[in-house]
């Protein structure tokens, strides 16, 4: 009987621990707090997706927005709607107890209405690689997959380091990145794109840009000379194709014209890694190419 009494007193003890409330500060700064840990997860982008997934809550998500495509498994869920234009009918049905927003890309004002029908809503938008390993034990937190996500976490602090080590000390390369032909646009030093370009001993031209993403002219990027120019929008020959009539310029000029996975690149997610890499191996061969 005390046997018995022990083991009821430990499942007991076990249960409760699952059931205990949790809370984090998510990138909004504000605090998330939860009774107990998220069974049904709604995810408002593909990048919030992907770090649910990364920490082992992929198994809670029960609606994500359009192009969450990665994981595989993620693209089989129901859909809410676009990052800008969200479903909050299909939201609700949904009955999520925690939504995971896009701080700077869903509408705040369909955010605030989730808000008022009383769910949880955890603000995401990594901007460093520290964000996204901590975007990862925030969320493993609230979704009670805390083993899980801290090893995600800790794998990717890892090859972050790695990577630092091994690029420290490259001669600077100056770069634009180009992310929409027509208007022309690029990303300021605010966004991650940034943080992959210094790690590879880079320097953003129009890193100093207030805007994160703001639009330029073909007179800034001549006025710039840049070496590098990189496109995120995938191995798209046509948008770096109008760069070619600009020999002038150094990229053109030595034929460091580069194309990059743009999910990999723009997407808080530890698949950045993947497209630092590569694009620290692009780097490599602008610096290979100078006095040629």
């Amino acid at each position: 009987m005390r046997a018995l009494a022990l083991a009821w007193c430990v499942l007991t003890g076990a249960n409760t621990a699952v059931a205990a409330p949790v809370a984090v500060q998510d990138d909004a700064s504000q605090t998330v707090s939860l009774p107990a840990p998220a069974q049904r997860i709604v995810s408002l982008s593909p990048h919030a997706t992907e770090l649910l997934f990364a920490a082992g809550a992929g198994t809670h998500v029960v609606g994500v927005s359009e192009y969450s495509d990665y994981p595989a498994q993620a693209s089989r869920l129901p859909s809410v709607g676009s990052s800008t234009t969200l479903d909050l009918e299909r939201i609700l049905a949904l009955k999520p107890d925690l939504i995971v927003t896009w701080k700077s890309g869903n509408s705040a004002a369909q955010v605030a209405k989730l808000q008022v029908a009383g769910i949880a809503v955890f603000a995401s938008e990594p901007r460093s690689f520290a964000d996204i390993a901590s975007s990862l034990e925030r969320l493993g937190k609230l979704a009670g997959t805390q083993q899980s996500a801290d090893a995600a976490a800790n794998a990717f602090r890892s090859r972050w380091q790695q990577l630092s080590t091994q690029y420290a000390g490259r001669p600077e390369v100056s770069v634009f990145y180009q992310i929409w032909r027509d208007p022309l646009m690029t990303l300021n030093d605010s966004h991650l794109v940034s943080a992959a370009i210094r790690l590879c001993g880079g320097r953003n031209v129009f890193g100093k840009l207030p805007t994160l993403a703001p639009t330029v002219n073909t007179e800034a990027v001549l006025l710039a000379a840049p070496e590098a120019i990189v496109t995120g929008s995938g191995a798209k020959d046509d948008d770096l194709a109008p760069w070619r009539a600009f020999t002038q310029i150094p990229a053109v000029k030595r034929n460091n014209l580069f194309s990059v996975n743009a999910d990999v690149m723009t997407r808080g997610t530890p698949r950045i890694l993947d497209g630092t890499e590569a694009l620290c191996k692009q780097l490599d061969q602008v610096r290979a190419r100078r006095g040629e």
